[in-house]
């Protein structure tokens, strides 16, 4: 059960939600990863503020807290205004904090679950982001942001290794910092019984100093939706490989909700490099409920050798695989849910509930 409030201050407008229902939907996908429990950590919610005119000027104050199960996320943004035809400018502070399972946790029950690695990632970045004027179907947005990476253990104290000994940062410290330039490029198209989508993006690692990290990060995500009669198709190819300096934190994880359904979060590999094929066809049950079977493939292109400390191979994770299965999609009123049923190449059965997206 949840509950959700909006309050007037003004101009300004505070939005809460506390949700209990996201514990059974979280609990079903990830086992404990703390051995003590208290009751606030059971409630899983938001809080959000909006001013519309912070100084008299339309300037757009956006201050939003995401609290999870085992993660938290803090986000203020700050928009001044502009005209139409120039770039759009958000000034952005951002603080997050959760376990990093995709490439440091352990695959379990034939890769259906992952379980936590005891690696966990405080992130705290601060920057620009840039959206450039809509141009046809192509949108963009550049972004200039300094991050700060520390991981913690499961006490929630700095670390330079993780449990098999191995450095969990680049630079070997008990963290990293980086200078990230990120330019991501979007286009859609869609009418009534198609639509196509596709973004791009690259990250550049700027060496302001010499100890802080560079890389280059590619990453491309590209869909297709079809109607074929009453049933819709939906394809999907996602992709991506990164050159340079890297922790093992940004290796690219394969595997879980989102990715290869069937197996658990990153139980398929993570790697420098990643490829990864969805295919999805639904069909109307009811008017609220729809039917879903898919079929889901990804691999690491044998690049997961070449992630610092070779976690993959130290997890035995296979590098590449293939999941399948069928599920529901419900809505209502409160939100859409998602059940899928799926089963891996290793013949081990996985279920998946979430909800995604909560009416407001």
């Amino acid at each position: 059960m949840g509950a959700q409030k909006s309050i007037h201050a003004g101009k300004a407008k505070i939005d809460v939600n506390v949700d209990f229902t996201h514990k059974l939907c979280a609990s079903l996908m990830l086992p404990p990863l703390r051995t003590t429990v208290s009751p606030l950590s059971l409630v899983i919610g938001s809080l959000c503020f909006k001013h519309p005119n912070l100084f008299g000027g339309s300037e757009k104050l956006d201050v939003s807290w995401d609290k999870g199960l085992y993660d938290s996320n803090v986000l203020v943004a700050y928009r001044r205004p502009r005209p139409e035809w120039l770039s759009q400018q958000c000034f952005v502070i951002q603080h997050s904090l959760s376990p990093e399972i995709g490439v440091h946790g352990v695959p379990l029950d034939n890769f259906s679950r992952s379980g936590s690695g005891g690696v966990n990632l405080s992130r705290l970045s601060l920057g620009l982001d840039m959206s450039e004027p809509a141009s046809s179907k192509w949108s963009s947005t550049t972004s200039i942001k300094f991050e700060h990476v520390r991981p913690l253990n499961d006490d929630w104290r700095s670390i330079t290794r993780d449990l098999d000994g191995f450095s969990v940062t680049c630079s070997g410290n008990s963290f990293d910092s980086m200078v990230v330039l990120k330019q991501e490029s979007r286009y859609a198209k869609a009418n009534d019984n198609s639509f196509s989508r596709f973004s791009m993006q690259i990250e550049q690692g700027i060496p302001v100093v010499s100890k802080w990290l560079i890389f280059n990060r590619f990453k491309f995500f590209a869909t297709k939706g079809v109607k074929l009669g009453p049933a819709f198709l939906l394809t999907s190819l996602t992709g991506g490989s990164i050159v340079g300096n890297m922790a093992p934190y940004q290796a690219f994880a394969i595997g879980g909700l989102g990715s290869v359904r069937g197996y658990g979060e990153g139980a398929v590999g993570s790697g420098r490099s990643c490829l990864v094929a969805n295919t999805e066809l639904t069909f109307p049950m009811n008017k609220m409920m729809e039917g879903a079977v898919f079929l889901d493939g990804g691999t690491d292109l044998g690049s997961g050798c070449h992630v610092p400390g070779n976690p993959a191979l130290r997890q035995g994770k296979p590098g590449s695989g293939v999941g399948l299965g069928y599920g529901i999609r419900f809505r209502s009123p409160f939100g859409h849910f998602q059940l899928d049923y799926a089963v891996n190449a290793f013949q081990q059965k996985t279920v998946y509930f979430g909800i995604t997206n909560v009416a407001s």
